[in-house]
């Protein structure tokens, strides 16, 4: 949806799921991105959580409906519900790849013949 948004390519997104992402140059273990959403802006700064969403609406123009999210009771309230957000989806992710793991197909070795 926000690539679709994104008409003037304000925006550079990077699946950090992808086996090829590095994230080495964000000063943070791949662990600590999956736990939470992570947005980089042009001068390098990591936004972590609501702020993401917030700062990606504001570009996209839904300046409005940001700055409902920043009133007291709805801002904090919009934070909660995304931490317990944050800590389904990534267990929902760990059983995923734990899954995917131990899908791997055990190769069976012939039996030895003995002479």
């Amino acid at each position: 949806m926000i690539r679709n948004k994104d008409k003037r390519n304000l925006m550079k997104l990077t699946d950090i799921a992808d086996p090829n992402f590095d994230p080495s140059d964000t000063g943070k273990s791949l662990d600590e991105l999956m736990r939470e959403i992570h947005g980089r802006l042009g001068d390098g700064e990591l936004v972590i959580g609501v702020e993401v969403f917030r700062t990606i609406y504001k570009r996209l123009g839904f300046g409005w409906l940001v700055k409902s999210t920043t009133l007291p009771v709805v801002g904090w309230l919009m934070d909660r519900c995304y931490d317990f957000f944050a800590r389904l989806r990534y267990r929902s992710a760990l059983k995923r790849y734990n899954r995917n793991v131990c899908e791997i197909p055990v190769q069976k070795f012939p039996d030895r013949q003995t002479s």
